[in-house]
């Protein structure tokens, strides 16, 4: 396709799990384009490239050879997270505008080194929770947003993470130093939508988990290779799991409760076993509760606000989940066409990079408080100037 010369120019670091962001990336169409791929893996670059299906997509090895190249805008951060800080102040003091993949930290003085850096040089930045753009979310938040259900007081999550097993403890994730947990790493999407929907940030936390299934399973010797189809196959029941990472230090179980600034109360549950993958919300205002019934197209958010009654199934309203189109429960599109336009005109976003260090900072704080005891634990405030600066939609 004809490059257009004001199309934005975007180079992706980092080609793995979440290489379908890379793919919504490229819509010269809508004035976005991909135009060079970096992974230490070459191969990894070569899969992304032919999956994008371009034509003229550089391939390097090291996110430093993009850096120096004036025709790039932009910069998508999608390796490890223990590697986000480095890489991100890399690309934002060399003037490149950075969207990073959540959680954009594993600790809150990494989140903050990062925000402070873009305070600093000016650069944009952008925290993609993909979670924001995902049709039940926004159609809870819409309800809400509405006054269906009064004023939100408290909210409460579960997730069943089926794959859990799979994508968490056969890799890097399943080490602390890596992740810290998967409170923070896989809670991060769930602790920002409840500040989303509750319109306040996490304050207090208290937690408790344990590593009670994928302890003692059979691990791979350090440095061998992730088996063949081990996202496609997966073995039941969990106790079945063979070829884990290495090292198993994380909880594959967590519950935590929060005080939010606001006053509303939230719980959040995480259980990596489980025989299904879904998450469950509930928000109870002060004039009603609502409640998702799986977050695909078509599934139903369900409000009840006329009582007091025992339960009824039918609800008082029943809102349809709109249907997605693309990948990653169809945010990713929208995703890149938000951080496109912000990159080129700034403006207000439905993300914020405060919200992804506050969703960071209630997960670390947690389960700082699981690995001890359930202590309650304060979360760090955020300097006043880095959020002020934030709040401005980036400008000084």
């Amino acid at each position: 396709m004809h490059h257009m010369a004001d199309n934005l120019r975007l180079g992706v670091i980092g080609l793995g799990l979440r290489t379908s962001l890379a793919v919504a990336a490229h819509q010269p169409e809508r004035g976005f384009e991909v135009a060079a791929l970096c992974d230490p893996d070459p191969a990894a670059s070569a899969r992304a490239r032919e999956r994008i299906g371009a034509e003229g997509i550089d391939e390097v090895d090291d996110h430093r050879k993009l850096l120096t190249r004036s025709d790039l805008d932009a910069v998508i951060v999608m390796t490890p997270d223990d590697t986000h800080e480095a890489i991100a102040i890399d690309c934002l003091r060399a003037g490149k505008a950075v969207y990073l993949e959540k959680p954009m930290a594993i600790t809150v003085e990494s989140a903050d080194a990062i925000l402070r850096a873009a305070y600093e040089t000016g650069t944009r930045l952008y925290v993609g929770h993909n979670m924001r753009h995902m049709g039940v979310v926004r159609t809870m938040r819409d309800a809400i947003a509405r006054g269906d259900i009064g004023e939100p007081r408290t909210i409460w999550v579960r997730h069943f993470v089926s794959y859990g097993g799979d994508y968490y403890f056969k890799d890097w994730h399943a080490e602390r130093d890596r992740t810290t947990g998967l409170l923070l790493q896989k809670g991060a999407h769930d602790l920002d939508v409840v500040h989303w929907l509750a319109g306040g940030f996490t304050r207090r936390v208290s937690a408790f988990g344990d590593l009670m299934v994928y302890g003692g399973l059979p691990r791979r010797p350090e440095g061998t290779p992730r088996p063949d189809g081990w996202l496609k196959e997966f073995d039941w029941p969990p106790t079945s799991r063979r070829d884990l990472n290495h090292r198993v230090e994380v909880e594959d179980v967590s519950v935590m409760n929060m005080q939010l600034d606001n006053g509303v109360i939230a719980a959040y549950q995480q259980c990596h076993f489980s025989p299904d993958y879904f998450r469950n919300y509930t928000v109870i205002g002060t004039e009603g509760r609502l409640e998702n019934f799986g977050d695909g197209p078509g599934d139903l958010v369900k409000v009840w606000n006329t009582g007091p009654t025992g339960y009824r199934a039918d609800a008082d309203i029943a809102y349809r989940v709109p249907d997605a189109v693309g990948s990653h429960g169809g945010a990713d599109g929208a995703i890149m066409a938000e951080f496109a336009r912000f990159v080129r005109d700034g403006g207000a976003t439905d993300t914020s990079p405060v919200a992804a260090r506050m969703s960071v900072a209630a997960g670390y704080m947690a389960t700082l408080s699981l690995r001890d005891g359930g202590t309650p634990l304060d979360v760090p405030p955020l300097d006043p100037e880095l959020a002020a600066y934030f709040d401005r939609g980036q400008v000084r």
